[in-house]
């Protein structure tokens, strides 16, 4: 009885163990499938943004405080000779409190630009780099120097080893943020797709710029300095493990036969192109040169606490998610609208800045912050996707170096802000600030109307759906290095570092440049172009 019993139990164990590989095997499969795969990848990313810009505005709330009492340590110090002389101690501290105010201030800008400025720096390096190896292990490149930054951040204890880890975020952002989008844009290849895709990673941009702020000041307040970095240190961690284990970007893969993108000097003479990243870099600046001014403009006119200037821009996040979703949803359903789109958010900007003067209360100032971020949205969420559709029909379905020079316009705006804002605020007062920012907005929405009739491009984008008619659904990336393959069978050479071309008689007399790509087109004369 003894046996029988052990041999139902180890069959009754056998059959169990049977089911859970098989549910196993199935689960594996069911990732495997191009669907679930880019729905986490679109995962990874997303967090991958989010923490980035929560390292962006985490340091706003703690790092004023935390150098200004380093300052008033170093001061201490400085000035314990001379408190015998009391009317000499008090007329040199009095001198010497400016003078560190002044410094500290200075400190605080270049600390909060210098982001910005190296990202700027490392980006088309960083564009061509992605466009040759691919967008998973810049990524993981990126995820790695943001998580030893972070670390940084947590233990600095004085502004070198600040200042070294706020530029290392940079140069991990050059390669996170870029690889990241244009990963997103590469997976996603319908337009309807796309664009709800970058509208979800922007919602995770948002989210991350707009609640850093309360959560590093709750955190700063009641754990210390380091708590808010170990945080998200720990989330950064993570979400590299997640990507080396879902996309395992150090597999086996051939990346000889990758079609070499379009260089990024040459896209930035594409006046399409050029048009965009000038909107993106435009309308950020109201954005970039507020966050570091308006604090003292709200203690100053409206006696805010510092729970008010902690918040201000918490609600903006709820109007720019609507804005996302509303670019999505009309954008989906009038696809030849997008330059409107974004240039309806311009106006809204430059509107939204220039009544933030008139403001008396915070209850007031509430709603033009909400306007920016709004306008914002419009913006970002019908441009971004463009860049890539520009790409798709102009050049070379590799998207890289494009989005490194999208990077390139938001670092440019937030390189200038922490720096050049506070000149402005100074020199001309805070009121003719916020008036030159909404009339650059306005006066730059109609240059988006050479946008207009980018939708009439897509005919030659219908290429690409042809030499793929056979094979399975598109993966993005290396559908390109399929489609480049079978074009060169098709005409007798490889043609891998071609770049797409340019149909001007499908999209017939629209381009005020023809006779610029006229001369693209010249290079295919073979009967597939005729």
């Amino acid at each position: 009885m003894d046996t029988e019993g052990s041999s139902g139990l180890a069959k009754s164990a056998a059959v169990k163990l049977s089911e859970m590989g098989e549910k196993t095997k199935q689960f594996g499969n069911k990732m495997k499938a191009p669907d679930h795969q880019r729905r986490i990848i679109l995962v990874i990313v997303c967090v991958a943004l989010l923490l980035d810009n929560m390292l962006y505005m985490v340091i706003v709330p703690i790092i004023p405080d935390y150098l200004a009492d380093l300052e008033l340590e170093q001061a201490e110090h400085v000035h314990i000779d001379i408190h015998q002389n009391y009317s000499i101690n008090t007329t040199m501290s009095s001198a010497q409190a400016k003078i560190n105010r002044d410094n500290l201030d200075v400190q605080i800008g270049v600390l909060f630009a210098s982001k910005a400025i190296l990202q700027l720096l490392v980006n088309p390096l960083s564009g061509t780099f992605i466009d040759r190896v691919g967008y998973d292990i810049p990524l993981l490149i990126g995820l790695t120097v943001m998580f030893f930054s972070t670390c940084i951040f947590a233990f600095a204890e004085n502004y070198a080893t600040l200042f070294f880890a706020r530029s290392l975020q940079g140069l991990g952002s050059a390669f996170a943020d870029t690889s990241g989008i244009a990963m997103i844009a590469d997976k996603y290849t319908e337009e309807s797709e796309r664009s709800k895709a970058l509208g979800i990673a922007l919602a995770f941009i948002s989210f991350g710029s707009l609640v850093a702020p309360p959560f590093g000041g709750i955190l700063y307040e009641f754990a210390g300095k380091r708590v808010p970095f170990i945080v998200l240190a720990v989330v950064c961690l993570i979400d590299g493990i997640l990507l080396l284990t879902v996309i395992k970007p150090f597999s086996n893969r051939n990346r000889d036969n990758m079609p070499v993108g379009t260089p990024i000097y040459k896209l930035m003479i594409d006046p399409y192109i050029a048009v965009v990243a000038g909107a993106l870099t435009v309308c950020n600046i109201p954005l970039a040169f507020l966050e570091p001014t308006i604090a003292n403009w709200m203690e100053s006119t409206m006696h805010s606490t510092k729970w008010e200037m902690g918040l201000c821009w918490l609600p903006a996040f709820f109007p720019h998610v609507l804005g996302v979703y509303m670019t999505v949803k009309l954008a989906a359903k009038y696809p030849n609208l997008q330059w409107f789109y974004g240039a309806l958010g311009m106006v809204i900007i430059g509107a939204s800045s220039c009544t933030i003067p008139a403001c008396k209360t915070f209850g007031q100032l509430i709603a033009p912050l909400c306007g920016i971020c709004f306008g914002i949205a419009l913006v970002d969420t019908a441009l971004l996707p463009t860049l890539a559709f520009l790409v798709d029909v102009r050049h070379v379905s590799v998207y890289g170096s494009v989005y490194a020079l999208a990077d390139i316009s938001y670092s440019v705006a937030y390189a200038m802000g922490p720096i050049v804002a506070g000149n402005i605020v100074h020199n001309y007062g805070f009121v003719q600030l916020n008036l030159g920012m909404g009339l650059v907005n306005v006066l730059y929405a109609p240059a988006l109307l050479l946008l207009r009739n980018v939708c009439q491009m897509k005919p030659s984008y219908s290429e690409r759906d042809n030499l793929l008619v056979d094979d399975d659904e598109p993966e993005g990336l290396y559908d390109t290095m399929k489609m480049e393959e079978r074009r060169g069978k098709k005409k007798g050479y490889s043609s891998a570092g071609d770049c797409l071309p340019v149909v001007v008689d499908e999209n017939g007399g629209f381009d005020p440049f023809r006779a610029q790509t006229h001369a693209s087109v010249d290079e295919f004369s073979g009967p597939e172009y005729s």
